[in-house]
């Protein structure tokens, strides 16, 4: 990371912040758990600070490609939801998000996980900026998003991340996608481009092409025999391998390449779902079932990388902020990813342990090499801290505080 030594240390502080077991993270919390007197230190390094959040980010991607390295491994693409209130932090709006399951006031992120069999760890991210901030210049200056930066779907954001990953010099295999993805035919050609197979989600109306004609994807689930579904795994979950009847019709379109339709169905509710792939070369049907199955990954980053590196609890507005606490965020979680993945290599767990977790790496670092103790003195200065912060905005947001005279005056305080 650029900038001076002091920059560098509390930006270290703030990942090993990032990784504590505090209840609930932020500038404040973390200050507080790292030693400081106030949280100004971290806000500076967050909002104000020399240094490039981008040039971290290559660094974290290098860093996991590099430790979970896999000849297979699998780009997976998918966003991430936090519900927001107000209007003013960047890129909310009311929008549907998955962490709610409903429309929500919230913000959109679109990451990029690489999953491999040693393990997987986000490696990119873009905030996803809808048209109502877009077409508002005054809007997108006062949250700080770059001049440049111009309204991008979330298809267009995941191909500029895959992109992005292969021009550094890494390889993956495959790429994977929900709905979102695979019913966009750019962000597939863009893939095929670059040789990359993928197995992507599409909906059950996704029109397919075969030596028959056109047909939707649903209607052709519905002319399958019953010879044609096969039993295979998904993959090992929590509680052993995901068992799902799988089939796949070879489909029509111009081009190199191989392109299928594989569709897989719940062996308890019967319940279907569609994925469109393409391979350069065939590739059996237990491939094609993994790579559908490795989606799954990115939903427990997203779990892991909330609940122990605190990817959504960032508490600031404006976009340089936002970039810079994912990023951090992103280190702290691929550093326990890969820690995981180092220890498994290391040595065969007894049978009567289950596998170590990224969760118990967490609670074992912290708990020998970093635990911080502060003395009752410190934890009082803060108490004061927070309380005489606490009134001072009471006065300001008063009836009859600043805030209200300076409304009536007709001054206009600047957004941050």
């Amino acid at each position: 990371m650029a900038g001076c030594v002091r920059g560098r240390r509390r930006a270290g502080r703030l990942v090993l912040g990032l990784l504590a077991d505090l209840p609930r993270k932020n500038c404040w919390t973390i200050a507080e758990w790292a030693g400081d007197a106030t949280p100004h230190g971290l806000q500076h390094l967050l909002s104000r600070a020399s240094w490039d959040a981008d040039t971290v980010r290559d660094d974290v991607r290098d860093y996991v490609a590099e430790h979970l390295r896999d000849d297979a491994a699998v780009l997976v693409v998918d966003e991430t939801g936090d519900v927001k209130k107000g209007t003013h932090t960047v890129g909310v709006q009311r929008q549907y998000t998955g962490t709610a399951g409903r429309i929500e006031n919230s913000q959109v992120a679109v990451y990029l996980v690489y999953a491999g069999s040693r393990g997987h760890a986000a490696v990119d991210r873009e905030l996803y900026v809808p048209r109502s901030w877009t077409t508002d210049s005054d809007r997108c200056q006062a949250a700080g998003i770059p001049e440049e930066r111009a309204f991008a779907t979330k298809p267009e954001l995941a191909a500029m991340m895959i992109e992005r990953f292969l021009d550094a010099g890494h390889h993956a295999a495959w790429a994977a996608g929900d709905e979102v993805y695979g019913g966009n035919p750019k962000l597939r050609a863009v893939l095929e481009k670059r040789g990359m197979g993928y197995v992507l989600a599409v909906a059950c109306s996704a029109e397919i092409t075969t030596q028959a004609g056109k047909f939707r994807a649903d209607a052709l689930a519905g002319k399958l025999p019953r010879w044609a579904w096969q039993k295979l795994s998904a993959g090992a979950g929590a509680k052993g391998h995901r068992f799902y009847d799988w089939a796949v019709i070879d489909t029509v379109d111009p081009g190199h390449g191989h392109r299928q339709l594989l569709i897989r169905r719940n062996r308890a509710t019967g319940e279907l779902a569609y994925y469109c792939c393409y391979s350069p070369g065939a590739v059996p049907l237990t491939t094609l079932a993994r790579i559908a199955g490795s989606r799954w990954r990115v939903e427990e980053t997203f779990q892991s990388g909330k609940g122990l590196a605190g990817l959504d609890e960032h508490q600031v507005r404006r976009f340089v902020s936002w970039t810079r606490w994912v990023t951090l965020a992103m280190l702290a979680h691929a550093f326990l990813a890969v820690v995981r993945a180092d220890e498994h290599d290391r040595a065969a767990d007894p049978a009567d342990l289950i596998p170590l977790s990224c969760n118990e790496v967490q609670r074992l670092f912290i708990a020998i090499v970093v635990q911080s103790v502060h003395n009752t003195a410190h934890r009082l200065a803060w108490s004061n801290w927070r309380r005489r912060h606490q009134a001072r905005d009471a006065a300001f947001v008063a009836p009859n505080g600043w805030l209200a005279r300076f409304s009536r005056s007709g001054y206009q305080i600047p957004r941050s």
